[in-house]
């Protein structure tokens, strides 16, 4: 299998547009496409804080429409849905952004995408396990005894993280590291925790280079198991980074 697994976009569709284009993906089509038949992966938080979430979901749900694209849902993706069905969220902590991109468009537009997030968010698994068990993609990574279970402990964990319930000094979740205790032999790619660079421990690979905060968008192709970044044109904002240890 060959696969090019992107971190969290949150809405950079130009960061996105570059990165595929550095890792030699055609936009001839109006959909990134690769000569050599590599697809894309996502670790969800496909939209919010970024300006362009709308052009984020519809590229996502066209290539996966096609079978071009693995996608696994992230806590903002979580949200979103739950807010298109009707549900009562509260928007805040960037959703109210593609929220504005939602209400901006034109009813049969609107529609139109929000059937396709729908749609994408309801028919792709809580995590991906592919190459015959061999690469998972999970938001916030899995633990290992997590792995073929989809119970309310184990969405939580992938959605939010090895989570204790308290916060730290600057109101982060206090989230265990749960990488570090990581054993098996599948490779675990995820994002959800901005960092500077990419954090690769064991046989696990947070991706989320903060590309929202102005840090890089970066991908991790596999099976050569390189990153490939672009950086990010939106302001640096060092404060939304975790230290990597």
């Amino acid at each position: 299998m060959n696969i090019d697994i992107i971190g969290d976009i949150h809405g950079c569709f130009a960061e996105f547009r570059q990165l595929t284009e550095k890792l030699g993906y055609s936009w001839e089509s109006g959909l990134p496409l690769h000569p050599e038949n590599r697809v894309l992966g996502f670790v969800g938080d496909l939209t919010d804080r970024g300006p362009e979430s709308v052009r984020v979901i519809e590229t996502v749900y066209g290539l996966w429409a096609k079978k071009l694209a693995y996608y696994s849902p992230g806590n903002h993706c979580n949200k979103l849905y739950r807010m298109l069905i009707g549900n009562k969220v509260r928007v805040n902590n960037g959703l109210e952004t593609t929220a504005a991109e939602l209400d901006a468009l034109n009813n049969r537009d609107y529609k139109r995408v929000k059937k396709q997030f729908i749609t994408l968010y309801e028919q792709s698994p809580l995590y991906q396990v592919l190459d015959g068990g061999q690469l998972i993609i999970a938001h916030a990574g899995i633990r290992e005894d997590y792995i073929g279970k989809y119970s309310s402990k184990v969405k939580t964990f992938v959605l939010y993280g090895d989570i204790t319930g308290a916060a730290d000094a600057d109101g982060f979740p206090v989230r265990r590291d749960w990488a570090k205790h990581y054993q098996g032999k599948p490779w675990i790619v995820y994002g959800h925790t901005p960092t500077k660079e990419v954090r690769i421990v064991r046989h696990t690979a947070n991706i989320d280079t903060g590309a929202v905060f102005g840090g890089a968008l970066t991908a991790f192709r596999y099976p050569e198991k390189e990153t490939v970044s672009v950086p990010s044109s939106m302001p640096f904002v060092p404060e939304k980074f975790r230290p990597i240890d």
